[in-house]
């Protein structure tokens, strides 16, 4: 499955469940009051760190960041 996923869309089962969990945790952050903790467990991280390292890794800003940026805007 891997090898047809990545000939196909250039990207791995991994990668994309990741992009999928980055999309999602988007539109979780800017819910009021959900901490970026609660968003990490609603999502099945175990431990709030590895979901921040995953969406700046993802976006290129923390979580903290991201909530930041769109009350911005």
């Amino acid at each position: 499955m891997n090898d047809t996923m990545k000939a196909e869309t250039g990207k791995t089962v991994v990668d994309q469940i990741n992009q999928y969990l980055v999309e999602e945790a988007k539109n979780m952050l800017l819910a009021p009051n959900v901490s970026i903790s609660e968003t990490a467990y609603q999502l099945g991280f175990e431990y709030p760190e590895c979901f921040s390292r995953l969406f700046k890794k993802n976006t290129g800003m923390s979580p903290r960041d991201y909530i930041n940026a769109q009350s911005i805007n």
